[in-house]
């Protein structure tokens, strides 16, 4: 099995196409959505997605999104937490979508799953400390 966290960005003329559903159907691909945005002003409509499959529907699925004109993005970075720097506040939790910041409630400290992690960045964002960060 092949597994991949994807960037679509859909354009205005794909907003009402089942195209993910699609990638399920007729590709035999799992998807798994972390985050996703509309924006009704422009094309930033955006949904950010671990696709999982065999390699050769994989290929298949990104070729199908290409042709409805999807731009497919691969996340080719990461968040990661500096240990030194947090303080453990929580802000970073009440705005990840996936879950991957939580805090544990035996040790009151957050914890942070890499393996959830979505790469959306609101952590880096709500981090009053800048203890988030982006790595490339």
């Amino acid at each position: 099995m092949y597994s991949k966290r994807i960037v679509l960005h859909f354009p205005k003329s794909n907003w009402n196409k089942p195209i993910v559903y699609k990638l399920s159907k007729d590709f035999d691909l799992v998807f798994n959505i972390l985050k996703a945005s509309i924006s009704h002003r422009d094309d930033a409509s955006m949904m950010v997605l671990e696709l999982t499959g065999p390699k050769e529907e994989f290929d298949k699925g990104i070729k199908y999104l290409n042709e409805c004109g999807v731009k497919v993005e691969p996340i080719a970075r990461s968040v990661r937490r500096i240990e030194e720097i947090c303080i453990h506040c929580g802000a970073c939790t009440a705005v990840c979508p996936t879950g991957a910041l939580y805090i544990d409630r035996k040790t009151m400290e957050v914890i942070f799953d890499t393996e959830k992690c979505g790469g959306c960045e609101l952590c880096v964002k709500a981090c009053p400390p800048r203890a988030m960060e982006v790595s490339f």
